[in-house]
């Protein structure tokens, strides 16, 4: 069947993939689905900076929190340094120590108030927090992030065992610092000059700043683990539903191209809706129609070679037979035999080959607006001009201009109805009357021949459609028709959407009706 619009020349190249055509679907569905993943695993990046920005934020207070606290002890009588140390480490759950410039510490906020932080010993704590120092160290590897220096206090607490405490001593000036504790807890320290003889150092175990950035982690990574095993499922699911059966149609289409199997059961998918289902139908449907044309082209070549055979054994006898005769007038009809013969085989070498490029040439055809009146009436003024009717009388009742469109190959066309004319011609007694009428009727154009001939039997309206199947009227010479005109006019409207049939007529004792049903042309 011929398509009435043509293929882009360039639709394939919309087709193409360049940097992912070696992939399996199935790998580009996960690629896809993993592209989601990474998306999520770039927040990795943007959480170490939150991380950072933390950080910072929570050594800019320590940093603050000394200067002031600098600030006030330098305004006051050395006498109360300690106490307002006490007042202040308690406030803030730091530790806030003064050194003088020999080294040694002079005050200390815990002599009054005890401990306010306390580092955790890390074989004391439970199993989870082991997991949560790996994540930890993990995600630094990630991120590039290096590793805190160990902090340990010192055995004895003097200004050399704090370096921070020493420039910032040196250079009047604060001095920040970040360690680790045992149990990965940063502890932060910030030195500042109170005097040119003593400086003050603030240390402080930060564990909000841990448990808040853990926190954001182990929401990240159960997001990312949901996400994963999301994207897991839902490409298997596509998987399943996508490449599974693209796979057994690209088997199946493999089978029917290697041809060994008479029939190949091609999956039709009924219960599918989407684009997959109409694949599987179209390729279904695709393999019946190949089936049915390789096996119309097999019936065709064993028809083609049955009535070859006829006339070449006449032909052969008769060359034989010119070998053998010495009579002139034996020899004469001997002679109209070959002549007869060679003649039967061009016209049907011809018919043939018209037959065989009629359904080639129509899948490639640009249909386009054909008036059946003018077309017909170019054949009828055709046939009358070769004196083709003999005293057969055609009328043509042509209908009015442009009521008769349809699209189509005006060649093929006017082929298919010259040869149901011819037929009807071929049948018509002398002095009988054709008679052809065009019309446009709900939506489809009707051709009708008529002719006076005896009609065609019930159970021949078939047959005759079929190649090389040929009822003569009498007295015509033998293999003057090859039995392909009505085949050939029949694949013709086929090709063009169309019916074509034969009854009795109803309006004359006797005769033949053929009628062809076409689409009409929608031109609005």
């Amino acid at each position: 069947m011929a398509s009435a619009t043509d293929s882009a020349k360039n639709e394939e190249a919309d087709l193409v993939l360049t940097w992912s055509g070696r992939w399996t679907l199935a790998h580009r569905i996960l690629a896809v689905n993993l592209l989601t993943l990474a998306l999520i695993a770039l927040s990795l990046l943007y959480l170490d900076a939150f991380r950072n920005q933390l950080g910072a934020e929570r050594m800019r207070l320590v940093e603050r929190e000394a200067i002031v606290t600098a600030d006030t002890l330098a305004a006051v009588p050395m006498g109360q340094r300690e106490a307002i140390l006490a007042k202040i480490g308690r406030s803030t759950r730091s530790r806030l120590r003064l050194f003088d410039a020999s080294g040694a510490r002079i005050d200390d906020s815990w002599r009054l108030t005890g401990p306010t932080y306390r580092l955790r010993d890390p074989t004391t704590q439970a199993w989870n927090k082991d997991v949560a120092r790996a994540l930890d160290r993990g995600f630094n590897a990630i991120v590039g992030e290096p590793n805190l220096p160990d902090f340990q206090e010192p055995a004895v607490d003097r200004l050399g065992a704090w370096p921070e405490a020493r420039k910032a001593l040196r250079g009047s000036r604060v001095v920040n610092a970040m360690r680790a504790a045992p149990d990965l807890t940063p502890v932060l320290s910030s030195a500042v000059p109170v005097d040119r003889d003593s400086v003050l150092l603030v240390t402080a175990n930060d564990r909000d700043f841990t448990r808040t950035v853990r926190s954001q982690r182990r929401s990240l990574l159960l997001a990312l683990a949901l996400t994963t095993i999301f994207s897991i499922l839902l490409s298997v699911f596509l998987a399943r539903t996508i490449v599974r059966p693209l796979r057994r149609l690209a088997l199946a289409a493999h089978r029917v191209r290697l041809g060994r199997a008479r029939e190949v059961k091609v999956p039709r998918l009924p219960s599918r809706r989407d684009e997959i289902g109409m694949l599987a139908r179209s390729v279904a449907d695709m393999s019946q129609s190949l089936r049915h044309r390789i096996d119309n082209i097999e019936a065709f070549a064993a028809d083609v070679t049955h009535e070859l055979k006829n006339p070449l054994a006449s032909l052969r006898s008769a060359v034989d037979g010119l070998e053998r005769v010495d009579d002139p007038a034996l020899r004469h009809r001997l002679l109209a035999v070959v002549r007869h013969d060679v003649l039967r085989l061009d016209r049907l070498i011809t018919d043939i080959s018209e037959a065989a490029r009629t359904d080639a040439e129509l899948t490639r055809a640009r249909f386009e607006p054909v008036d059946l009146g003018p077309l017909i009436e170019q054949i009828v003024a055709a046939n009358e001009a070769r004196r083709t009717t003999g005293d057969v009388r055609i009328a043509f009742a042509r209908p009015r201009k442009e009521s008769t469109i349809v699209l189509g190959e005006p060649g093929r066309l006017a082929r298919a109805i010259d040869n149901i004319l011819d037929n009807a011609i071929s049948f018509s007694p002398p002095g009988g009357l054709v008679e052809i009428a065009a019309s446009e009727v709900g939506g489809q154009v009707r051709v009708r021949i008529d002719d006076e001939g005896p009609g065609v039997p019930d159970e021949a309206r078939e047959a005759i459609f079929n190649r090389f199947h040929s009822v003569r009227p009498e007295g015509e010479d033998f293999g003057r028709h090859s039995g392909l005109g009505l085949a050939i006019a029949r694949a013709i409207v086929e090709g063009h959407d169309g019916e074509i049939d034969v009854q009795d007529r109803d309006d004359a004792p006797s005769g033949a009706r053929f009628t062809i049903v076409l689409p009409a042309a929608d031109l609005t």
